[in-house]
């Protein structure tokens, strides 16, 4: 679909903690994802895309609004995301779309929509400050706020359940999706019938898998009975490599005393995470055939992606947070239903943001506030080469702003702590970040060059100064919401009156 053609329904479908190298559609020899694999023969893959932020609410929040976190200040999972801000939901209403979203959103504070019409189903999460992070900054207080998610990487935790809660999550999401769109090709049925049948939808459908808990079902784990599974691998010098960022987070996750590299426990949580990601695919693959049975995929164009990584033992860690490849970087599939594009993968760095200018363009909405984003569409026609793209990380076990861009195969990770450390990786040379070339004289002005571009677009002291005022005054809103047991979760809303046979 050109993007002359207006007002095509868009369908946004987003995993939750998705690593792109561990999917078949990414070229992956044994992970199973047959319906993304022919999303991706038909469609556009970006083979560079990143989050704005490596953590949850914080990347929904920027990829709703194409802007930076540290521009709206959606600074961590307890984060409150402010109901001025414009989302692509807000831009596409007013345009006339009908914005639905069913599944996980991560929206803290007490607007549950950003735009959206309607939600299908309440959040996996809490809405309210659940998730705020201790206000330590000190030097001396950043290794003790102990968490136990490394526990969730290792046995006994990972591996084969009968059921689970988050599977039961992403079942409903997917449920209420797909009767979503069988009544929209149902005459009549719009949610809202007063504006007709010819009203173009927007809907995000976002699952909570491959997020952890690794727990899958039996048939999940078979799946991958005797075939090769990749565990990490070590160097004996590992922890030299080690930033302070990665100090801090390992201490934060817990796996500077919890041992997750045992290979019985690798294999276990490597396994089960592939069968997640197949999981994942036989949604995608349910909802495209639901699309093209009721005929709406002529006019659907369809975008798959995730809100960030994992870095799942990796360099011994896990979670998100930080800022290599495994927990930053994400897939991006674009999928246009007239062929347009396909069969193209794009390899110049993109992020999230990138989709509301991309979106927009698509449906022909041309008024709109300054975004941090850019258009996609002038990678897919071949009109432009070159770009770059950051990611920020400055709370939730980090304890300093930190930041990355990538420009071409090089990325610099930047830690604005005492002098400021530096990481600068060949990707293409070194894909595992193994590598710091930050001191390596050969490479000093390209080094130079690529914090000039962070600085140029970032301010770490003002970014510091008001994250520490935020978290002042969410510690005390928080004690008064607890005190006065205030809760901001969404409660989806069914009138049994005008279902079925009324």
């Amino acid at each position: 679909m050109s993007p002359s053609r207006d007002r095509p329904n868009i369908l946004l479908i987003m995993a939750d903690q998705l690593v792109p190298m561990l999917m078949g559609a990414y070229d992956h020899p044994v992970v199973q994802t047959p319906n993304l694999n022919r999303l991706v023969e038909n469609g556009v893959r970006f083979d560079a895309a990143y989050t704005a932020c490596p953590l949850c609410a914080p990347a929904r929040a920027a990829l709703a609004t194409g802007r930076y976190i540290s521009a709206i200040g959606a600074w961590d999972n307890a984060s409150t995301f402010d109901d001025t801000e414009p989302t692509l939901q807000h831009y596409l209403a007013r345009a006339g779309y009908e914005t639905i979203a069913s599944g996980k959103l991560h929206y803290i504070g007490a607007d549950q929509l950003h735009g959206y019409r309607r939600r299908l189903t309440t959040d996996i999460y809490p809405a309210g400050l659940n998730m705020l992070p201790t206000n330590k900054r000190k030097p001396a207080e950043r290794f003790i706020d102990r968490r136990s998610h490394a526990r969730g990487y290792a046995l006994p935790q990972v591996g084969v359940r009968t059921w689970t809660q988050f599977l039961a999550y992403d079942t409903e999401t997917q449920f209420r999706a797909v009767e979503y769109l069988y009544g929209r090709a149902c005459a009549g049925r719009p949610s809202r019938p007063d504006l007709g049948s010819e009203e173009p939808f927007f809907l995000s459908v976002s699952f909570h898998c491959p997020h952890d808990p690794f727990q899958v079902t039996q048939e999940l784990w078979d799946l991958y009975e005797g075939q090769e599974i990749d565990i990490p691998q070590y160097p004996p010098d590992m922890e030299e490599t080690y930033s302070i960022m990665d100090r801090w987070l390992n201490a934060y996750h817990g796996t500077d005393r919890i041992d997750i590299k045992a290979p019985e426990s690798l294999y276990a949580l490597r396994r089960s995470y592939y069968g997640l990601v197949t999981f994942i695919d036989r949604q995608v693959g349910e909802l495209l055939r639901v699309l093209e049975e009721t005929g709406l995929r002529e006019n659907t164009i369809v975008f798959f992606t995730s809100d960030h990584g994992d870095m799942l033992a990796e360099k011994n860690m896990v979670q998100k947070r930080a800022l290599y490849e495994w927990s930053a970087r994400v897939p991006l599939i674009a999928h246009f239903p007239d062929g347009w594009g396909a069969g193209k993968t794009v390899r110049t760095p993109v992020n999230l943001i990138d989709l509301v200018p991309t979106v927009l363009d698509l449906a022909g909405v041309q008024e709109r506030l300054p975004l941090d984003g850019l258009s996609l569409l002038p990678l897919i026609e071949g009109r432009e080469n070159g770009r770059l793209t950051f990611s920020e990380s400055h709370t939730n076990g980090v304890y300093a702003p930190c930041f990355m861009v990538r420009e071409g195969d090089y990325k610099l990770i930047y830690i604005h702590e005492g002098q400021g450390e530096r990481q600068l990786f060949n990707l293409a040379q070194d894909p595992g970040e193994w590598h710091n070339l930050a001191n390596d004289p050969g490479h000093a002005a390209l080094c130079d060059h690529l914090l000039q571009l962070i600085l140029a677009r970032f301010d770490p002291d003002d970014i510091e100064a008001r994250l520490q005022a935020s978290l002042d005054k969410r510690h005390l809103v928080d004690a008064a919401n607890k005190a006065n047991d205030v809760h901001w979760d969404y409660e989806p809303r069914f009138d049994a009156a005008k279902q079925y046979c009324r």
